[in-house]
């Protein structure tokens, strides 16, 4: 582990309601011939808005009444993508697609009915799209001119990345089967055009093994496909090549993410065997001109999203552990950075606490994630344990203003990715295999007692919080181990059989590969189901859940309180009317910050 070393300069707390306000995010950078354009998230009103930005100018083009955001997956992503005089997008309330040019303040709506939409691409005049009909998934192409839908793919349970090249002569794709994930084994399609504006069958040119997860296919402008593959133990660029795919010169490093939402775009294909690619070093994000030399961009920034360019500059959106996403432009030749949005803290960056490596023995191996000072001064502060959700994702060292709004009141934060968690290699991820509720619990009680032995925490006052998986994860420490002195589950797992039961087709077979078969291996779901052990809890717990979650159901909080309730244990709950998986008004999300911390301070000062 790198040197850690608090810092205490005073500092003014953030409010829960500032700290929320702070969360203004972005996604899905485009660059084109009209300009600029990005999806910009607001906390104040949970709206999705597209903006466009040309001759450093930036203008709102999404009106009041529209909400940019796919729900396809229930993760969406990829909601929007740019024509030749605007945009077409996905309207939230409606799920259905709708055009707008940049000459009109009023959107066109271009499909109708019950299928919902993600993963726009727009190419010779159609727009491409994954479709979602229930739990029914296809690759269409809907024309721009009429809204007339042709049907491209069908027969996989899932679909991502439709993609055509520049002489509309090739089509490729990433689909998968049930019950893998796509960060466990995909595959790369390939359908040749017809001279008749069809496309003939499908070819997989990588993944029929089902070894390997593959991601991000890309065209360049002759035609020859690229992809991301983990097949090299991370996720790297590939080529086409005679015999399959080879690879391109790259780091031994992970250059996307683990793939819950559709649409990103973390790698482009350029000339002459360079690419322009984001990929992570010890969990820190990197960005570069890469090939046979690198070219690196990175600035002070540690993470970089939704890449692309033009003949002058790199565009992303970017942060840095001192300010939030922002969308950022860096000259090509004078490696200048401008902002052209977000990227304001609410806190002075000497009041800010800064992320730490963390690299820490767990059980027989080891474990990764940050360590974020306490900024009150406090020699052996208490600590709060942040679980990512997933469990297959991660988390980053950027500014968070949720983190720094526990560092402002005395609490140490250790941001954890356990094993399982993505960044590190396929090895790391898959190492959450009928391994969850063991594994990522370990860890999670592991760096408590390597902080509390280096005296940077107070090793009798570690609390626990985590949201959906991350929920699971807190639920099985309490159940499961002596170690922290209460926790706080955001819409988590207490029982996975009733999840598996109860949640959508992306994730229906997700906890086979979790934890096992539900029949087969009944007794290690029995022995990893913290309802069924909820009399080991014997500190307090509090619940926040939003009543329209489809991903973990309203009645998976009710039935562990309830039982917590049944056994004496201090237990506060928050139902949220509006929300689902994953709060998104600010008033909800600044009350549930809130609460945990009054939560947390009741319990220390009983317990004193």
């Amino acid at each position: 582990m790198n040197e850690i070393h608090a810092s205490s300069p005073k500092a003014e707390p953030l409010t829960a309601a500032r700290a929320v306000a702070a969360g203004i995010d972005f996604a899905e950078l485009q660059a084109g011939p009209l300009g600029l354009f990005w999806n910009e998230y607001r906390p104040e009103d949970a709206a999705c808005r597209i903006w466009h930005w040309r001759d450093s100018v930036a203008k709102c083009l999404t009106p009041l009444g529209f909400s940019v955001r796919s729900r396809v997956y229930e993760y969406g992503g990829g909601a929007f993508c740019l024509t030749g005089d605007g945009v077409v997008f996905v309207n939230e309330a409606d799920q259905q697609l709708y055009r707008q040019s940049l000459n009109s303040d009023t959107p066109e709506v271009l499909t109708s009915g019950v299928c919902r939409y993600g993963d726009l691409q727009f190419a010779n005049g159609q727009v491409l799209a994954v479709e979602e009909n229930r739990d029914r998934h296809r690759l269409v192409a809907i024309d721009l001119a009429d809204g007339k839908r042709h049907l491209l793919v069908e027969g996989a349970d899932f679909y991502a990345a439709p993609t055509l090249s520049l002489d509309a002569k090739r089509l490729a794709w990433i689909e998968w089967s049930r019950p893998d994930q796509p960060w466990t084994a995909t595959r790369l399609m390939v359908a040749e055009g017809l001279d008749d504006g069809d496309f003939g069958p499908a070819r997989c040119m990588a993944g029929d093994d089902g070894q390997e997860s593959l991601q991000q296919p890309r065209f360049d402008a002759s035609g020859r496909l690229f992809c991301l593959t983990d097949r090299g133990g991370y996720w790297q660029p590939w080529m086409e090549s005679e015999n399959g795919l080879s690879p391109l010169p790259s780091k031994a490093a992970d250059h996307g993410p683990a793939p819950w939402q559709l649409g990103g775009c973390t790698w482009l294909p350029l000339s002459e065997g360079r690419y322009l690619a984001s990929w992570t070093e010890g969990g820190f994000g990197r960005l570069g001109l890469c090939g046979a030399t690198y070219e690196e961009f990175a600035g002070d920034y540690s993470r970089f999203r939704s890449l692309a360019l033009d003949e002058r500059f790199i565009y992303c959106i970017a942060a840095s552990p001192i300010s939030s996403s922002a969308v950022i432009a860096i000259d090509r030749q004078s490696r200048q950075i401008k902002v052209l949005a977000g990227g304001i803290a609410p806190l002075p960056a000497e009041q800010i606490s800064r992320p730490q490596t963390l690299r820490y023995p767990s059980g027989a191996s080891e474990a990764h994630g940050f360590f974020y000072p306490a900024m009150t001064g406090d020699a052996q502060p208490p600590l709060v344990v942040f679980i990512h959700g997933g469990p297959t994702s991660a988390c980053y060292p950027m500014f968070d203003p949720r983190i720094q709004y526990w560092a402002q009141r005395g609490f140490a934060v250790a941001d954890l990715n356990y094993r399982g968690s993505s960044g590190y290699g396929r090895d790391y991820r898959q190492a959450l295999h009928l391994s969850w509720g063991d594994v990522d619990v370990e860890d999670a009680c592991a760096v408590v007692r390597h902080l509390a032995e280096r005296g940077l925490i107070d090793g009798e006052k570690a609390f626990i919080r985590g949201g959906s998986a991350g929920g699971y994860t807190t639920l099985c420490a309490l159940a499961f181990h002596n170690v922290f002195r209460a926790g706080a589950s955001l819409y988590g797992v207490s029982d996975p059989v009733a999840l598996g039961r109860a949640t959508h087709k992306f994730e229906s077979d997700y906890l086979d590969w979790l934890i096992g078969d539900p029949v087969k291996d009944a007794e290690r779901y029995a022995s990893r189901t913290p309802l069924l052990h909820a009399s080991n809890i014997r500190v307090p717990m509090i619940f926040f859940q939003g009543e329209l979650d489809a991903v973990v159901v309203p009645q998976q909080t009710r039935d562990m309180v309830d039982a917590l309730l049944n056994n004496g244990i201090l237990v506060e709950a928050h139902y949220y009317a509006e929300e689902r998986h994953g709060f998104r008004q600010a008033g909800n999300q600044a009350h549930a910050l809130e609460q945990e911390w009054l939560f947390y301070r009741r319990v220390m000062e009983q317990g004193d």
